[in-house]
């Protein structure tokens, strides 16, 4: 059994949350007292700073000016949720699945709105479905990336670009830390809690214009709640694209997000945004290679995230325990570091196989990475050496 001395240097930030996610380097609550507080957002200053919201998500992102961009309530599942609710139900759906959010998405058409003609592709943790299954002439749903297993797909050269259904992407672990090939798809969802860091309850909706025509060609077999429409008479509510929410957004998030977006643009935009998360997920890359107990639930570099980022351990001590048990021990792992200040919520996710989660987006930096990995071997030698004895 291999003892590693307890570090001395923590990690200047120790938030490795995979949502809601480390605010970005140099964030201050004093940077945000220009809000629209106690303003209506519906009055000029506050609908400017909705607007700055979608021009700046637009420009960091690179998303073509005839895609339309709105902020909708409800983070993203809402985002995703009114897609689903809105535009599915006139042709049939092919839908991917390989971590809790994405069967998440299964149980709604499924269960939910109980639409037949769908096919499900699912695979286990750590892995992707055979993705040349997939008919584009029916509408596809998937995650770009799990954030719950640590698998993305590898780029969208899969996706056709001669397609008659629609491409519903659930990105929120993606956007601002992977590149997305906008015309590959047509639908793309994300929160603000996610890579840039932001606070939760609002969810970010693009729309291409063939989601546009459907929505305003096809009219669903179920009601839709108010939350959800986005269309009146059969003519979309282009409102919702111009900063007019459905529903009331918090001013103070509003402010952190154009916080967060300035930051992006000032630090060099999507590229850069991008090879800071390859560059955390480089780190630990480098660290795994020489563990002797750690390793990733990824095995294919390929599809292995950069953002969610999600390790199993692969020494014999706890390959011979019970499901539960490696549960009890990696939660320790990571008890153990947070009674510590050297890092906050990495368990692995409750539906996941047991393990650590370690969010490398953008805003963590890779030296705040690199201090952890000496935290990480001394807090399994302190948890190896207490279970030792019990088996």
């Amino acid at each position: 059994m291999t003892i590693f001395e307890r570090p001395i240097i923590r990690p200047n930030n120790p938030c490795f949350s995979s949502g809601p996610c480390a605010k970005h380097p140099g964030w201050s609550i004093q940077t945000l007292v220009n809000g629209a507080f106690g303003r209506s957002h519906r009055s000029k200053i506050g609908k400017d700073k909705l607007i700055e919201i979608i021009n700046k998500s637009r420009t960091v992102l690179g998303i073509p000016n005839d895609y339309l961009i709105g902020i909708v309530p409800a983070s993203d599942t809402g985002a995703v949720e009114m897609a689903l609710w809105s535009l599915l139900g006139e042709r049939g759906i092919d839908i991917l699945a390989w971590e809790s959010f994405g069967e998440g998405w299964v149980i709604d058409i499924t269960k939910q709105l109980k639409l037949s003609d769908t096919r499900v592709f699912k695979a286990d943790y750590g892995k992707l479905p055979d993705l040349s299954q997939v008919k584009f002439d029916r509408d596809v749903i998937f995650t770009w990336n799990g954030t719950t297993s640590g698998v993305r797909v590898p780029n969208g050269d899969w996706i056709s670009d001669d397609r008659k259904g629609l491409v519903i992407v659930d990105a929120t672990s993606a956007v601002f830390s992977m590149n997305i090939p906008w015309s590959k798809t047509d639908v793309v969802t994300w929160s603000w809690q996610k890579v840039l860091g932001g606070e939760g309850a609002h969810g970010m909706l693009v729309l291409s214009k063939r989601a546009v025509d459907r929505l305003e060609r096809y009219k669903p077999a179920w009601p839709l709640p108010k939350i959800f429409r986005m269309t009146k008479y059969g003519k979309l509510i282009d409102g919702i694209f111009k900063g007019d929410t459905i529903n009331t957004p918090s001013m103070l998030a509003v402010e952190d997000q154009i916080d967060a977006l300035r930051w992006s643009e000032n630090i060099g935009g999507i590229k850069v945004l991008i090879s800071r998360s390859e560059a955390n997920l480089a780190v630990l890359s480098a660290w795994v290679f020489k563990s002797s107990w750690a390793t990733f639930l990824v095995e294919d570099v390929n599809i292995r995230s950069c953002t969610s980022i999600c390790l199993t351990i692969k020494s014999p001590f706890f390959t011979k325990l019970s499901t539960d048990n490696q549960t009890v021990v990696t939660k320790k792992i990571a008890s153990l570091l947070e009674n510590e200040g050297v890092a906050y919520d990495i368990a692995s996710y409750r539906d996941a196989p047991p393990g650590l989660r370690i969010w490398g987006g953008a805003t963590v930096e890779s030296s705040d990475i690199e201090k952890l990995t000496a935290w990480l071997d001394w807090s399994f030698t302190q948890v190896e050496a207490e279970w030792a004895i019990k088996v």
